[in-house]
């Protein structure tokens, strides 16, 4: 069983985060923010991937304003992204942000720190203190050096100094991440922060990558990290569809048994034996579940043979022939249908069980 670090819990919009709440799912917008109809679809798309936070970029006053019509148009937790630009912080927070996310450090100095706290203050917006390895200050690079595995320091401290002018300005309703691209540097140094605060603590790898070398890199370092109790809430980087990072996601969490949500998808690598397009029967089924809820166990298989018995376990699968594919539940056969209308007659049988599931109330 996993034991999760001990944290204080803060709340963005109504997500409670740290404490004993669950570990939440973040992504990042990658439309331009001032264009409202288009972050607006990309942000609903999200939800329905299950998202809770997303975080959008704020450059300019143009995204700032954006941000009231998009909060009305969405249900899920709204976070702004500023760099260097106090006024902008302030602006987005008026506009309705629920959290906001900056480097305190280079806000614009102290009398302008001051004057986001006080907005902060004034609206309810939690703060992430963000911290990446290529934003660290100079003089801690000169003490400690760039962020290496061996060699965290200069990123913890980074964090640290930057939390600490949020608390001499008497504010504490905060979280910390520090990221970077080096996976092992990314591990020790939350294992590091963690046992130096008890702030929630937002966990990521930063410019992680493509689908394959992101979902690699960030698998790794924050499966370990929450394996360990660390990470109250996370995102997972991808340069991709912000969807997919979700998804990502969502399998890391089921992976660790920490949270289940929509059905696991299990299929085989494919052999001599597959007489049908296996690759393209699973990709439209893996897209299909994106949209369901309850956390059955699907297959889809690539022998009528074997498929059945090696996938005894899952709710309901699919499995094809030459020409023919069958339709099981628990390993027995229920129906028997032609390779052209295998897939849609699967996916009705899909949503009759998860209307079975949702009427049970086992959703």
């Amino acid at each position: 069983m996993i034991s999760r670090r001990p944290t204080r819990q803060i709340k963005v919009g109504n997500v409670a985060i740290g404490g004993d709440a669950p570990i939440s799912v973040q992504s990042m917008t990658n439309t331009e923010t001032g264009d409202v109809e288009a972050t607006v679809a990309q942000i609903r798309r999200l939800e329905q991937a299950g998202c809770e936070i997303v975080r959008v970029a704020i450059p300019d006053n143009e995204a700032a304003r954006a941000l009231r019509p998009i909060r009305e148009a969405i249900s899920i937790a709204l976070i702004a992204d500023i760099h260097f630009d106090w006024r902008l912080a302030i602006a987005a927070m008026e506009q309705g942000a629920q959290g906001i996310r900056i480097n305190p450090g280079n806000i614009g100095g102290s009398e302008k720190l001051e004057k986001v706290v006080s907005a902060a203050k004034q609206h309810g917006v939690p703060i992430r203190v963000g911290v990446n390895s290529g934003s660290i200050e100079k003089d801690l690079l000169d003490t400690y050096g760039y962020p290496t595995p061996e060699r965290p320091e200069a990123l913890i401290e980074s964090a640290l100094r930057n939390t600490r002018l949020l608390e001499k300005q008497g504010f504490y309703d905060l979280k910390i991440s520090i990221k970077s691209a080096d996976v092992l540097t990314t591990i020790n140094s939350y294992r590091s922060l963690s046992q130096q605060t008890d702030y929630p603590l937002h966990i990521g790898v930063t410019e992680a990558g493509g689908l394959i070398g992101g979902t690699v890199k960030s698998s790794v370092a924050l499966g370990i990290l929450l394996y360990e109790g660390i990470g109250d809430t996370f995102r997972i980087s991808l340069t991709r569809d912000p969807v997919e990072e979700v998804r990502v996601a969502y399998e890391l969490l089921r992976s660790l048994k920490i949270r289940e949500r929509g059905p696991e998808l299990i299929s085989c690598p494919t052999c001599g034996r597959t007489k049908i397009d296996l690759f393209g029967l699973a990709e439209e089924v893996e897209s299909f579940i994106q949209t369901m809820q309850s956390p059955l166990k699907v297959a889809v298989m690539g022998c009528v043979v074997n498929g059945p018995g090696e996938a005894r376990e899952a709710d309901i699968g699919v499995a094809g022939g030459h020409g023919v594919g069958i339709i099981f539940k628990k390993g027995e056969i229920i129906k028997k249908v032609s390779e052209e209308q295998l897939l849609p007659v699967f996916m009705k049988e899909l949503k009759k069980m998860e209307e079975e599931r949702r009427l049970d109330g086992k959703k």
